[in-house]
């Protein structure tokens, strides 16, 4: 039987029921500077700074707590956390400048929190941002194990602020390759190999020089090479693809086809046989090995080849999402 996302705890259009369900009472806005510059619903929120746009996001690394508090493994955990917000500011076209963290956990544990602190550090190393302060909480009666999250403030100045508005039928996609599942889909993951009676410390199938566990931790990805992209380039959208993978590209009002994807990283070839998953389920759900998309002017392809890894796989249409035959949306 097919696997789903929604089977497996997590259904996006309840999700985003929900989500309405609280924005719709988030309408008082700040007069002045410090405006909001762009309403809710975008990668990052914008405030006005006069010249400048103060980017600003949050997020977390999702149940990728659950696999390293199983393999006992924190020490990367901190990139990912880093990364989903990085990544979001960074499809604002905003510098990530700063971050502070929150880690809740049942019990203090100093090896933990010190091998999380380890990959805190890496990813504002990648990131060129400094930890500017956090929250360490202790909650007994409402965490199991641990959460990590955090929230990053980057900064662009007004005319160079990317929301897609511009993107036109014709335009191209430069898919950035992802480093594996990242931080998102991972509830789906973790339901497929408990339901195929595999373990975290099993061998890897199809790189048996890791673990399962090894593998679904590698951490997410961090997409600098964007701020030399769009010094570069005329880019007109920006996109970071995790949770309801292409799907993400709803936020934007024109279509997309994709008729030379980026190869899907093995963990996702892993997942869809063992759960017998659907290529719509999968690309409603995963990266499937992009994990993010920029949508730039024709005349600059080449330039963006030469700065990037990413490559040409597909182009802007009227409407509607698809990857070869497989419609989307």
């Amino acid at each position: 039987m097919s696997m789903t996302y929604s089977g497996s705890g997590v259904d996006i259009l309840k999700e985003n029921k929900a989500i309405g369900a609280l924005v719709k009472h988030l309408t008082f806005k700040r007069r002045g500077l410090g405006a909001p510059l762009i309403d809710i619903g975008h990668y990052a929120g914008l405030i006005d700074l006069g010249d400048f746009a103060l980017a600003i996001t949050t997020d977390g690394i999702g149940s990728k707590a659950i696999i390293a508090s199983a393999i006992k493994k924190w020490d990367t955990v901190g990139i990912d956390c880093i990364a989903m917000n990085v990544n979001d500011i960074l499809s604002i076209g905003a510098e990530p400048l700063a971050f502070v963290d929150y880690l809740a956990i049942n019990t203090p544990n100093e090896y933990l929190s010190e091998q999380i602190g380890v990959g805190l550090q890496r990813g504002a190393e990648i990131s060129n941002i400094s930890i500017v302060g956090g929250e360490f909480a202790t909650l007994p009666e409402i965490i199991n194990g641990f959460d990590l999250a955090g929230t990053c403030v980057g900064l662009v100045s007004k005319e160079r602020i990317i929301t897609g508005a511009q993107i036109k039928i014709g335009d191209l996609l430069l898919g950035l390759p992802s480093s594996g599942i990242h931080s998102n889909g991972l509830t789906l993951a973790r339901k497929v190999i408990k339901s195929c009676f595999y373990s975290y410390e099993d061998p890897f199938p199809l790189n048996p020089q890791k673990s399962i566990g090894e593998e679904l931790l590698t951490p997410t990805r961090i997409y600098m090479e964007v701020l030399d992209l769009i010094k570069a380039c005329e880019v007109h959208g920006l996109a970071h693809i995790t949770g309801s993978g292409l799907l993400k590209l709803n936020r934007f009002t024109k279509g997309f086809k994709f008729d030379n994807p980026l190869e899907p990283n093995d963990i996702f070839k892993f997942l869809q046989k063992e759960g017998k998953i659907s290529d719509i389920e999968m690309y409603k759900t995963f990266n499937m090995g992009m994990g993010f998309l920029v949508v730039l002017s024709e005349k600059d392809a080449d330039k963006a080849l030469e700065i990037t890894e990413g490559k040409i796989v597909g182009e802007v249409v009227e409407k509607g999402i698809a990857v070869r035959d497989i419609v989307i949306k």
